[in-house]
């Protein structure tokens, strides 16, 4: 028995990430407008010297204003109308085989909590870490995420997973696809890369590590 940890965009889930489509989502039903867009600009001028080229990953302005509760409930029929289709068959049969193994699986994605919960939760998975969005008074703000697993936080969090499981992160898989991953691959014991970029291809290629490619 060993904990699996399982990244969402690009591994779990096919084509364009979670939060690219949820921004749709939300644009087309008219939740994010002129406020939102600022908010959006403002934490990229705000927060671009400190946190770099990354600064795009963390900016989680464009949920400036909305109420929390109804954002979720929105979040929860989003997850089911337009994510759970497009999880890989491959991920599917993985999961599965996991479970038969007696495995425990975690969601470790840098998607907001409110997209990854209910995710995990249609499809079994009992341990989660997401992004944790800053809330005051019960709607988002404008402030940087509270937690955020990417890069080092990642392989931070998936240590406390580990902990939380009581299953060590050496004897671990983990399944991902981007060279952000690469220090979590390199701390498990089973390494899998999922549709790699070009960068975590040619590392895998050097590890020898497993590489799925549907």
């Amino acid at each position: 028995m060993r904990l699996v940890l399982l990244d969402l965009d690009g591994t779990l889930l096919a084509g364009a990430g979670s939060e690219q489509l949820f921004i749709l989502h939300l644009l087309r039903n008219g939740l994010i407008g002129i406020g939102q867009i600022r908010a959006t600009a403002a934490f990229l001028l705000r927060h671009a010297r400190r946190y770099g080229p990354d600064v795009w990953k963390k900016d989680k302005a464009y949920l400036t204003g909305l109420e929390v509760r109804r954002l979720t409930a929105i979040a929860e029929d989003f997850v089911q109308g337009s994510l759970l289709g497009r999880i890989r068959p491959v991920m599917h049969e993985r999961m599965a085989a996991h479970r038969e193994a007696g495995d425990t699986l975690a969601l470790l994605t840098g998607s907001i909590e409110i997209i990854a919960r209910p995710l995990a939760r249609a499809l079994g998975i009992p341990h989660l870490r997401a992004t944790v969005c800053a809330v005051a008074r019960g709607h988002f703000s404008s402030a940087p995420p509270l937690r955020h697993p990417y890069g080092p936080e990642k392989l931070a969090l998936a240590r406390d997973l580990a902990d939380e499981t009581g299953l060590p992160l050496t004897e671990a898989a983990a399944y991902a696809d981007s060279i952000h991953d690469l220090p979590l691959l390199e701390a498990v014991a089973r390494p899998v890369v999922v549709h790699p970029g070009p960068g975590l291809a040619r590392a895998a290629r050097r590890r020898g590590w497993e590489v799925l490619a549907g």
